[in-house]
Parts: C-alpha cells; sequence; structure tokens
C-alpha cells in the first residue's frame, strides 16, 4: 500500500492504524514514546562502560560483578522515586518536572564519566548517577502510560505498550551496532560524551505531557495510606506468587561478569563484534516479544513459567561449549556459535517475561501508579543485584580473574542449576489462561537485569556483562 505524502491526514491515520495500533498521535504520545526511544539509544554507551571498566580502570570480573550490584541501587529503591512523584509534586508537578530532573541528571553523569571520573570510586559514583537517571525516568514515563492504559477497551488492551516497548527496542537497535562500532574509532570517554546529550532530550519533551499543577491545599496521599494499598494489591495471590518465583528465578548467581572478561581476553572478542551481537539479540528480543502475542499469551503461567525455567537452564549450559572449546572440535567458529547461542536464549528470555507484565497493570491501584510498579520492579531488581553479589563471591571464591579461567565451567555449570531452584515453588503460580485475568497496558520491561537475555532492546545503560549465554532468564521488567 502507498500513502500520498502530501495527504498528511492519510498519513497520520495510516501511522495511527498501522505503527502506534490505534492509539491517537498526540504530541503528548509523542514526547511518551521519545522517552522510551531515549531509554533505547542510551544503550550506545553500554559496551564503552564495560572495556572503560576492564581496560582504563583495570577492575577484575569480581569488581565489575560488584559494582554491578551498586549501580542497582536506584531499580531497587524505585518505591521511593514512586512515593516522591505521586505525593511530593516538584514545581507543582507530580510528573514532568521529574523527567526534566531525572534528563538534566543523567547528562551530568555522562559527562563526568567523559571528564574527571579516574578511578573505580568515581565510576561507581557517576553509573550509580546514570542509573538513578533512567530508574527515575522509567517509573514516571510508566506511571503516565499506565494512567492512559485506564482508558483503553479491552480490545485494544496492550497496544499502547507494544508501541512504547517498540520505540525503546527500536533506539536499541539503532545503537546496538554502533555501540561497538565506535569504540573502534573513539575512545570510551569520546562516547560518554556523545551519550550525554541524549538525557536532553527527555528534558526537551517532558514539556508536552499532558498534566495539570497540583495546587498546594489540593490533597495528596500519605505514604501511609500509599503503603497499605501497595500491600493490599501485591498480597493478591496472582501477583505475589509469580512475583516470588521470578525473584527466586533472579536471585540465583549470575557469571556474566566471568564470561564477559573470558570472551574478550580469551576469545579475544572485539568491541565491534560485540555490536554486531548486541544488535543480534536486540532484534531476537522483539521476536521474542512478537511469538508471545501471537501464539503463546493464551498459555497459563504454570506452563509458561515452568517450561522457560527448565529450557533457558538447559539451553545455557550450551556456553560450556564455548568455554571448553568443544564447538572447535564440531567445527563452529567462536563468533558464530556465540551469536546463534545469543539470538535462541535471547527469544527465550523475552518470552518468559511477557505473562508475568500482561497479568499486572489493571490491578494497580489508582492514584499510586508509579508507587506500585516501581515496587513490583524493585523486587525484581532486588533479587538481581543480590545475584551480581552472589556472581562476584562465587567467582572470587573459585579464582576465576581477568586471565585464569580454568574453574569457569565449574562457575557456569553452578549458576545455571542454581536457576532451576525455584521449579519447588511452581504449584503456586497460577494455572489459568492469564488473559482472563487480565487483558492489559505494562510499560516496558526493566532495564537493569542481570539475566536480560543479550542485549535487551532497552536503555541498557549497564555494563555489558550479560553477554554470556549463562543464567538467561527473563528481562527485562527492561525489564523492561
Amino acid at each position: 500500500m502507498f500513502i500520498n505524502i502530501y495527504q498528511p491526514d492519510k498519513v497520520k491515520k495510516f501511522i495511527e492504524d498501522k505503527i502506534l495500533f490505534g492509539n491517537e498521535l498526540t504530541p503528548e504520545l509523542a514526547a511518551i514514546l521519545t522517552v522510551y526511544f531515549v531509554q533505547g539509544i542510551l544503550g550506545l554507551a553500554r559496551l564503552a562502560v564495560s572495556f572503560f571498566l576492564k581496560d582504563e580502570l583495570m577492575l577484575s570480573p569480581a569488581q565489575v560483578s560488584a559494582l554491578m550490584g551498586v549501580a542497582a541501587i536506584p531499580w531497587v529503591t524505585k518505591p521511593i522515586i514512586g512515593f516522591f512523584s505521586d505525593s511530593k509534586p516538584l514545581f507543582s508537578y507530580r510528573r514532568r518536572s521529574y523527567l526534566i530532573l531525572s534528563g538534566f541528571l543523567g547528562a551530568i553523569a555522562w559527562l563526568s564519566l567523559a571528564t574527571i571520573v579516574s578511578n573505580a570510586w568515581g565510576a561507581t559514583v557517576a553509573i550509580l548517577m546514570t542509573s538513578l537517571s533512567v530508574a527515575m525516568s522509567d517509573v514516571i514515563v510508566d506511571s503516565v502510560v499506565v494512567e492512559r492504559a485506564r482508558n483503553e477497551s479491552l480490545e485494544t488492551a496492550g497496544s499502547l505498550q507494544s508501541v512504547t516497548w517498540g520505540c525503546s527496542a527500536l533506539g536499541g537497535i539503532i545503537t546496538a551496532y554502533f555501540s561497538g562500532l565506535l569504540l573502534e574509532y573513539f575512545s570510551a570517554s569520546q562516547v560518554f560524551m556523545v551519550t550525554a546529550c541524549f538525557p536532553l532530550i527527555v528534558v526537551g519533551v517532558a514539556w508536552l505531557i499532558i498534566e495539570k499543577p497540583v495546587m498546594e491545599e489540593e490533597e495528596t496521599p500519605s505514604a501511609w495510606n500509599q503503603t497499605k494499598q501497595l500491600w493490599n494489591t501485591l498480597k493478591q495471590k496472582t501477583i505475589l506468587a509469580p512475583v516470588i518465583f521470578i525473584a527466586l528465578w533472579q536471585g540465583t548467581p549470575s557469571a556474566d561478569s566471568a564470561f564477559f572478561f573470558f570472551t574478550t581476553n580469551e576469545l579475544g572478542f572485539q568491541a565491534e563484534f560485540l555490536g554486531r551481537v548486541r544488535l543480534v539479540t536486540s532484534v531476537a528480543s522483539l521476536i521474542g516479544v512478537f511469538c508471545y502475542q501471537k501464539w503463546l499469551k493464551q498459555i497459563s503461567f504454570r506452563v509458561m513459567l515452568g517450561w522457560s525455567v527448565v529450557l533457558s537452564s538447559l539451553l545455557g549450559m550450551t556456553s560450556l561449549i564455548l568455554v571448553t572449546h568443544f564447538n572447535r572440535t564440531l567445527g563452529i567458529d567462536d563468533h558464530w556459535f556465540s551469536l546463534g547461542d545469543s539470538l535462541i536464549l535471547t527469544v527465550m528470555g523475552q518470552i518468559a517475561f511477557m505473562p508475568v507484565l500482561v497479568l499486572s497493570a489493571r490491578l494497580c491501584p489508582e492514584g499510586i501508579e508509579a508507587s506500585f510498579f516501581a515496587l513490583l520492579m524493585s523486587i525484581w531488581n532486588f533479587a538481581g543485584l543480590i545475584s551480581h553479589e552472589l556472581g562476584a563471591l562465587l567467582t572470587d571464591w573459585l579464582g576465576v580473574t581477568e586471565t585464569d579461567f580454568s574453574n569457569l565451567a565449574l562457575l557456569l555449570l553452578i549458576t545455571n542449576l542454581s536457576s532451576l531452584l525455584p521449579l519447588f515453588l511452581i504449584n503456586f503460580l497460577p494455572n489459568h489462561d492469564p488473559q482472563e485475568v487480565a487483558s492489559v497496558n505494562l510499560p516496558i520491561s526493566e532495564v537493569y537485569e542481570h539475566h536480560s537475555p543479550g542485549a535487551i532492546a532497552s536503555s541498557d545503560i549497564m555494563p555489558e556483562v550479560v553477554y554470556s549465554s549463562s543464567n538467561r532468564r527473563p528481562q527485562q521488567i527492561k525489564e523492561n
């Protein structure tokens, strides 16, 4: 079908029907999608952060894994951001002002990485601030999406989520390959300098969010009432059981940092190739969402998550083939094996997390949208933090360093087998069609999940330590 570009109304209708899935193209929607798009393009610096920590600051795998845990703190404390947004308007606005603040904070943090950071402590603080910037914008824009989602009919439910996720994915896809290619020609500091411009885009579009200013005498929900509402919602079995299951899955140890050092120091993978891997996994995450929406969304949580745990653990064992170089015996090049492995596991990881996202949104109490989703995400992200710290301890205990990978196979075996532990709770998961419980919109997957399948198409500002094929559990709630 061809559209006459000289007929703006027809072009607009085509975009709304075919690209935006029936959502009206308004300045506010454009602003919302832009925020998600920026979250995706921030992935441009992800590999730069990894190589900066490894080659310029000379950190060990265990140190990088520990830093990952510290940088995850804003994602764990997202309910606090949600509480402030819901109950403490900034300059008379609950959403718009916080978006502007997040944009300026991100720009300053990336600029600091590019100019003044020269040691591990400075890098930790700067990366923590970049993480806080994205976490804050994520909480705010998620709450805006949930507020708008209430007006959708059941027939169109999920369309806004799909569009927002697609925008973040598009940003991730655009920058995925260039995240590695740029490092072939520019320094990490120069990449950080470019990245510092992106958060300022959020500052510019924040003014387009439609929001009435909060008057001083206007009553805002108290923290105690919000907490009671959050608990009453969270303790519902249909929500609590999947949350506990996913948290246990996320909380088992991760070998991702050690595997990243193995692929770069032992296998000699260059930044340009890792960019190609990010591109492949970004596209694969879209495939995972499409597969779920097309064929799998009617399958019960119990069946979906049970098989996801088992298959992810089994497929994660393929990393042992690469570590032992058995793929070379089979005549498969390291690069091709890594690409294929990452592709399959990314699709699996994205499919695994979609049903949990779909179930949650319509159970969100009105007036505390930001707080509720922030609470759910912080639980899963706290589990991810625990996973990185446990992984750091295991890596150090087994003596895996930037040059000694003799025990890496054992580390990968332990982390993959540990991911089967949540199966003893499988009977507590709902055994029904999730679409009968809720057909909803939900914000995109989280940024910070160590088990995100490869370079998921989201704002991956964390170091590229999720490259390994081990521990591929659901994302990102990027997600998320």
